[in-house]
């Protein structure tokens, strides 16, 4: 009878070595019409996730046999899943969000459970929405593919950056934010427009995810990440694409 109730729903895998954090989560994923499964260890999570490609992930960072940091960036050479990283620690935000784990998300415990059910349907939301673009972009071709503003490239077909005819490596959260800035280039975009518009939040979300991501994008597409020329800061209100 369960699977035939959890037939066409989103399966949520859930990692955590916590029973009690693992229940909880469960009762309010099942309640909210998602299918869950779960690991408790590091590598049984790398093996659920690889056999089962559920929708999605809720992986924590203090795991036994593997930490959820080397887990999560396995799981991304593999798998084009979202990643929701739980961490204990305000601490360990710079390397959740780095460019060389690829997480696209996380929530800092003892978290609010209403919270962390809004993070999940956004980041299901904006993979729904990002493969219904897909599915409509052959019928709609006069969409400009390319985005040029100054030094900076964007090749929206292939997901690609380049900057000063390089090609730049960034996780699809940081081409996201660099697409959305620039094709609105020398318009100030404030945090909580990134935060709706880019992760989708629009009750929910640490202004800190924003800032640690353009960091991130700076560390790779400028010259000198203290006197940036293409992603601009605009003190106390957001950020901006130079069209210098």
């Amino acid at each position: 009878m369960e699977e035939e109730i959890y037939k066409d729903a989103k399966t949520i895998l859930i990692v955590d070595d916590e029973p009690p954090i693992v229940d909880i989560l469960i009762y309010n994923l099942k309640k909210e019409g998602y299918k869950t499964i779960e690991a408790f260890d590091g590598i049984s999570a790398i093996n659920m996730a690889l056999e089962q490609k559920p929708d999605l992930i809720l992986l924590d960072i203090m795991l036994p046999k593997l930490d959820g940091l080397s887990v999560c960036k396995r799981i991304k050479n593999s798998l084009n899943v979202p990643i929701i990283m739980l961490t204990a620690k305000d601490g360990e935000i710079d390397k959740i969000l780095g460019l060389e784990l690829g997480a696209d998300d996380y929530i800092t415990k003892p978290f609010s459970v209403r919270e962390l059910v809004a993070r999940v349907k956004a980041n299901l939301r904006k993979v729904d929405v990002t493969s219904e673009e897909k599915i409509i972009e052959p019928d709609n071709k006069k969409r400009d593919s390319k985005i040029v503003v100054g030094e900076l490239e964007l090749d929206l077909d292939k997901f690609e950056v380049k900057v000063r005819g390089q090609v730049i490596d960034l996780t699809l959260r940081e081409f996201e934010v660099l697409k959305f800035l620039s094709s609105q280039p020398g318009q100030v975009v404030t945090r909580e427009t990134l935060l709706e518009k880019v992760w989708g939040y629009e009750y929910f979300g640490d202004i800190r995810t924003v800032d640690v991501t353009v960091r991130r994008i700076r560390e790779k597409i400028e010259r000198d990440t203290s006197m940036p020329k293409i992603l601009i800061t605009k003190r106390g209100v957001g950020y901006y694409i130079s069209t210098r």
